[in-house]
């Protein structure tokens, strides 16, 4: 047991040494990613919708 509490010291020790070299980004950047984000996701979706009523009017011709 003492050496699970160890263990779990240990660990805990060794991700706040980790965390603080992380370089987190500015707002700016951040801003930055979520607009390409949503503009990405809201063009993806008018493709997919497109592709969707294509394929489904194709397939009211064959069937």
């Amino acid at each position: 047991m003492k050496k699970a509490v160890e263990t779990a010291v240990s660990f805990v020790k060794d991700v706040r040494s980790e965390l603080s070299r992380v370089a987190f980004p500015g707002k700016d950047e951040t801003m930055g990613s979520t607009v390409v984000v949503v503009v990405f996701t809201v063009l993806f979706t008018v493709f997919l919708s497109i592709a969707d009523y294509l394929l489904g009017q194709l397939l009211r011709l064959i069937v």
